[in-house]
């Protein structure tokens, strides 16, 4: 199996390139009011995380994946296949993460960093805040396993926010919907369960974080925390409700992206 088949690889545009890298429960599709805008400048790569869009399932390995590092490892993967000039990488959400680890495994093969909605650990600690106690987890994480699609159609309109543009929480429902349930509940443990906070002092790179006003996944003390935890960060706030700002708010997205991108 290759490479570009395991990850359902797409290429467009010419230039640097920029690989878009989705959360959890979705696929590629989600950049498309993002992508298209760069590929006028950018060499653009899309990506399906295994287990998710229109990935090679086959390719799914539950070791591999217990942690972030597998996606990581794939991203690296997919990089190396398609170009020899160090990317820029944005992630959104679990895959700022996965972006930050592939950055740290293999630092010459990017060149920045642009993480939507980020969040190195979910769970509050001592003087951290990530949103959530580890109770609201472990009753997340069980309402999932008892019933997945049930979980998926009350939480995707939560996470989207974007009320006055509620068919994108449908678009959301339908994207967690269509994902196997048995990885979607391994990869919500693996994301809501994961704590990276102590491997942001090694991302050199260059990182733009991209953040809502307003994201019940990843509030706003988590984007201070980032701006003075990583050693190069920009934190660029936009007034938006939701966690998806690359499909509620694009052009402010846009916006944000292309002055960083001018920054480099």
């Amino acid at each position: 199996m290759s490479v570009l088949a395991r990850n359902n690889v797409h290429v467009s545009g010419k230039g640097p390139p920029m690989v878009f890298v989705h959360g959890f429960g979705c696929d590629q599709a989600m950049w498309r009011l993002l992508a298209p805008h760069f590929a006028e400048t950018h060499t653009c790569i899309l990506l399906d995380l295994v287990g998710s869009g229109q990935s090679d399932l086959s390719a799914y390995d539950p070791g591999k994946y217990a942690t972030l590092d597998g996606y990581a490892a794939d991203l690296c993967e997919v990089l190396a296949e398609v170009t020899d000039a160090p990317a820029i990488c944005v992630g959104h959400s679990v895959s700022a993460m996965i972006g930050m680890l592939a950055n740290i495994r293999s630092p010459d093969q990017f060149l920045a960093q642009v993480m939507v909605g980020p969040s190195p650990c979910y769970i509050n600690d001592g003087d951290y805040v990530g949103g959530f106690e580890r109770s609201d987890i472990e009753s997340l994480l069980e309402t999932l396993e008892s019933n997945y699609l049930g979980w998926a159609s009350n939480m995707a309109p939560a996470i989207m926010g974007a009320p006055e543009q509620p068919e994108l929480a449908v678009e959301l429902t339908n994207s967690f919907c269509r994902t196997d349930p048995e990885i979607a509940k391994q990869f919500a443990r693996v994301t809501f369960l994961s704590d990276h906070r102590a491997e942001l002092p090694e991302l050199q790179a260059p990182t733009l974080v991209l953040q809502c006003s307003e994201d019940l996944i990843a509030p706003r003390a988590v984007g201070e925390y980032l701006r003075r935890t990583l050693p190069n960060c920009t934190l660029h706030v936009i007034e938006n409700v939701g966690h998806c700002p690359h499909l509620s708010a694009p052009s402010a997205s846009v916006a944000a992206i292309e002055q960083f991108l001018r920054s480099l």
